[in-house]
């Protein structure tokens, strides 16, 4: 039961509180948490892992003025809990509820709605040097930001200029030795060597002290002592690599201990110029079955535990998803071609790529939080002869969209994409729903776009698109597999052809357009349309680009209506490129509806009732057809026949 937390309305209601009870908040906290993740999926150990952080950073400095960017914001939730939030906590990740993600429209202390690695020092940078020139000099500015996102390439990017700027910024970098999979690459192994050398901590404040506390020395015994202490920082390893940059080190510090949080962050508050604060965390920190397995309790599937914190059931499902799908089809590739190669950015498990790592270690690629690198890394092995597959979520591949341009399209090379997360990814939310990529990619000459519908589609693609010679992007949601399309038609389904659609169902009252994943339910709308006396005809237009225009255009000119259905932004999608293909003929149509993505963002939620409230379910897609039969109805009544 918990006593502190429901009366902290604000920040501010930590000042009054003992160092006890802080303690007895931040477990309160951690109750919280568990509350939440046992019955729904949410972001999990990484929360777990900030809680005295969060805590500290609210105890030291006053957000309501000074500046909090938290990178990657999945860890927001402890910020949530004390920023007023927390009567409304149990609705975290559901439709009208609190956002798992920062989100300025539910608090002030939320500045920026953050869901992309790495962003968090550029935009803390911005505000310091924002609030400098706006007469706001006593502001803080602070960026939390974790380990698995410090190789991201803006991260140097604005390292460097923070250390040209000299602005009075703080970086916190939680170390927790994690993304959501254990983070790789040489920078990680330089984290390491600064954990192995707890010696070092305040190492450059005591040689500072030293050197001050020596009473009336010559110029060349300080210069000696500066050089000591620096020849000391570089034998340990220690910040030097930040020092280089201009940003002044400091740690590393015990994150879990509140008292000694707060007084290192009360050391470096006052300091000038920017600062970087090292932190060890442990991810999943104050739950055993999270600290023991900190992958799979980054988001896991809802669970009951007992209370000695031991889990009794996880409540996971069994069914298989497009991921399943594309991840079994990668590893065919791989077993039957050699010169296949699959790369990921920190997503190994989101992507289930576990297998292929073990099975083909040497031909597996994680760079880490870094898309731009993997694209262009691609275009390499592409180069010399391989065929690659980069295998990212959409939503994050938008951070590499100059090198799919430039090293990728431009060279025409065959690198096949797989878009993981294509579509409404539900409780996740705007900051990664994946509805941007049919327009993103095919605007790209060379570039081939694909959209699965099912199973056989994408099993079939993915082994096309290895023999492509060229730049293949196939895209897919994060969604469990629905067999309509192999029930109704069986061995019946067409193999999959460049530029090829697949025509399912004739009918002379109309004519549905599936594009992707939601075919399926438009079979389904079908069905429901015939059994209410409307015979409407059936695509699967598997091809966003090339469009199958030959057949679609036929299709469409025996057609009263034409309704396409994509689970993408409407504008440059999928029913742009109808209509384009239609003006490109200068032919007459009857009535054309597209159905997708409005122009605007859309809220986080679970995924049926999202596409639901977008007319992209059955009812949805159904009732529209019975919307356009009866207006073509209606009009060939009122428009006279001439003789």
């Amino acid at each position: 039961m918990a006593n502190i937390l429901p009366t902290i309305e604000s920040p501010h209601d930590l000042q009054g509180l003992s160092p006890d009870e802080l303690e007895n908040l931040a477990t309160e906290m951690r109750q919280a948490l568990c509350q939440v993740a046992a019955s729904r999926t949410a972001h999990f150990a990484s929360n777990l892992g900030v809680v005295e952080l969060c805590l500290a950073l609210h105890r030291v400095f006053d957000f309501s003025k000074d500046r909090l960017i938290w990178d990657t914001g999945h860890q927001i939730y402890p910020h949530k809990l004390i920023t007023g939030r927390y009567k409304k906590f149990d609705t975290m990740r559901t439709r009208g509820g609190l956002m798992g993600f920062p989100n300025p429209l539910e608090s002030p202390y939320d500045l920026f709605m953050t869901g992309h690695a790495g962003c968090s020092i550029s935009a803390a940078l911005g505000l310091a040097s924002g609030d400098s020139l706006q007469g706001h000099d006593d502001r803080h500015s602070v960026a939390v930001i974790g380990d698995g996102a410090l190789p991201s390439g803006i991260v140097f990017e604005a390292l460097n200029n923070a250390g040209f700027l000299k602005k009075r910024l703080i970086i916190i970098l939680n170390d927790n030795r994690m993304s959501i999979c254990p983070r790789v690459g040489a920078l990680a192994e330089y984290l390491d060597v600064v954990r192995l050398n707890p010696w070092y901590r305040g190492l450059r404040d005591k040689a500072g002290d030293l050197i001050k506390g020596v009473p009336m020395v010559g110029e060349s015994v300080e210069r000696m002592l500066v050089n000591v202490k620096d020849s000391l920082k570089a034998t340990l390893h220690g910040g030097m690599l930040f020092e280089a940059l201009g940003v002044r080190y400091f740690g590393p510090v015990e994150g879990h201990s509140l008292p000694n949080l707060m007084r290192y962050l009360e050391l470096v508050k006052d300091e000038e110029g920017p600062i970087l604060l090292h932190v060890l965390t442990e991810k999943g920190h104050g739950f055993k079955p999270a600290e023991d397995d900190p992958v799979f309790f980054h988001t896991p599937a809802p669970f009951e535990c007992d209370d000695d914190d031991c889990i009794v059931s996880v409540k996971k499902s069994s069914a298989r998803g497009f991921t399943d799908v594309a991840s079994s089809a990668i590893a065919d590739c791989m077993e039957k071609d050699d010169r296949v190669t699959v790369m990921t950015a920190a997503m190994c498990q989101g992507n289930k790529l576990e297998a292929v790592r073990e099975a083909y270690p040497d031909r597996f690629f994680d760079v880490g939080i870094c898309e731009s690198h993997a694209v262009a890394f691609a275009a390499g092995q592409a180069k010399a002869g391989c065929r690659p597959i980069v295998d990212i979520y959409s939503t994050f591949l938008q951070r590499s969209y100059d090198q799919i341009f430039q090293e990728v399209c431009l060279q025409n090379l065959p690198v096949t994409f797989m878009l993981d997360r294509a579509g409404l990814t539900g409780p996740d939310g705007p900051t990664h729903h994946g509805v941007f990529d049919l327009g993103y990619m095919r605007l790209f000459p060379n570039m081939v776009v694909l959209a699965p519908a099912d199973e056989y589609d994408l099993k079939s693609m993915v082994a096309w698109a290895i023999n492509h010679n060229g730049p293949v992007a196939i895209r897919y949601p994060k969604a469990v597999l629905e067999p309509t399309l192999n029930n109704r038609f069986g061995e019946d389904r067409l193999p999959v052809e460049l530029g090829h659609c697949e025509s399912l169902l004739d009918g002379p009252d109309g004519l549905i357009i599936g594009c992707g994943s939601l075919t399926g339910t438009c079979l389904e709308a079908v069905e429901k349309l015939r059994e209410e006396g409307l015979s409407v005809g059936l695509i699967n237009a598997r091809f966003v680009k090339p469009l199958d225009e030959e057949t679609l255009i036929r299709r469409i000119q025996m057609s009263p209506w034409v309704v396409s259905v994509e689970e993408n932004a409407l504008q440059a999608g999928f029913g742009s490129a109808i209509l384009e293909a239609i003006h490109n003929t200068n032919m007459y149509t009857g009535p054309i509806r597209r159905l997708g993505i409005p122009d605007h963002f859309i809220e986080h939620g679970d995924r049926a009732e999202l596409l639901s409230s977008l007319s992209l379910d059955i009812n949805g897609i159904a009732n529209i057809c019975k919307e356009l039969s009866e207006q073509t109805a209606a009009n060939a009544v009122a428009t006279p026949v001439r003789d």
